[in-house]
């Protein structure tokens, strides 16, 4: 049993901001104290002022509620160094959040420890950060927070959606996780309308609202979100068709190319066929250079008339 008690109290904190609710029971089984210890170790945090909350239900439980103002953290010696690092390379990459991310990070910096003050800026000034010019749609990061909160409380949401097409509609959904691909962001959720998984991209996503109606996990197919979501985007129809035959072995081309793995199919021992389908043609040119190796294309139109205006540059260019 936990004896010492500032340690002790200092777990049930963690414990509490790890995750939305736990029951007593939990608490107690995790602490290996007392249902009863636990009781008056969460009464110790409200007089120091951390706003505990006791929840109705089959069991009751406990959860740390958002208060006027935020008490400290509890980090360990790794979390406090990570979360440095990610905030110093999320402030140039997080659109719109640059500057709430800078200020985060100069707070956090200003209560490390000497030790871990020192680790941190020492990791900051051996690193750097090439800045690639922003292009494409961006997801709202208000948008992102907040289906990430529903995702971890398994609360239904209602969006409005608009698809490739243009046509928006009124979505709810059980959303399950969130997957970044391509410098994009997609939602997987289980639609109510349709009774199925979706997907959705963030940025076609507007009007997001919570219900406080709390639904019961289903599995992903094949257990595997990240997968779920790849073969979904590799399946999605898409403007221009280019499918590659190329005289390599599948595993040797999925190591050099772009393409989602998804994409890339065995033909033979020494083949495979690599599916460069999109609504971009020069994205579609730069995944075919990328295969390098010799390949033979089957596409539209379009694509090859792109691709010898391409080459004509690149060989005046070249002289």
């Amino acid at each position: 049993m936990t004896t010492d008690l500032p340690a002790r109290m200092l777990r049930l904190l963690s414990l509490l901001q790890t995750r939305r609710e736990w029951s007593g029971a939990e608490l107690a089984e995790r602490l290996g104290v007392t249902g009863r210890t636990v009781r008056r170790d969460i009464e110790r945090l409200r007089d120091l002022g951390y706003p505990v909350e006791g929840t109705t239900g089959h069991a009751g439980g406990y959860r740390l509620a958002s208060g006027a103002a935020m008490p400290p953290l509890i980090l360990d010696d790794d979390e406090a160094t990570a979360t440095a690092v990610a905030l110093r390379t999320a402030a140039g990459h997080l659109t719109g959040m640059e500057e709430t991310t800078l200020r985060a990070l100069a707070k956090l910096e200003q209560v490390l420890p000497a030790r871990l003050r020192t680790q941190v800026a020492a990791l900051q000034q051996a690193t750097a950060t090439i800045e690639w010019e922003r292009r494409g749609p961006r997801t709202d990061p208000a948008t992102l927070t907040a289906l990430a909160a529903s995702c971890r409380d398994r609360e239904t949401v209602t969006f409005a959606y608009t698809n490739r097409t243009g046509h928006s509609a009124d979505r709810r959904a059980d959303p399950h996780h969130l997957v970044a691909s391509g410098g994009l962001w997609y939602l997987l959720a289980h639609d109510h309308a349709r009774d199925d998984w979706r997907i959705y991209r963030l940025d076609r996503v507007t009007d997001l609202a919570p219900t406080r109606h709390r639904f019961t996990p289903r599995l992903v197919p094949g257990h595997d979100p990240a997968a779920y979501v790849a073969a979904k985007i590799a399946a999605a129809p898409v403007r221009y068709r280019a499918i590659a035959t190329v005289r390599e072995p599948a595993d040797a081309v999925r190591r050099r190319t772009w393409a989602l793995a998804t994409r890339i199919r065995p033909a033979g021992p020494d083949a495979c066929t690599v599916d460069c389908s999109g609504d971009h043609l020069p994205g579609i040119a730069q995944l075919l250079a990328g295969l390098g190796a010799d390949y033979t294309l089957d596409a539209d139109e379009a694509v090859r008339r792109h691709l010898r205006t391409a080459a004509r540059r690149a060989l005046d260019a070249a002289g």
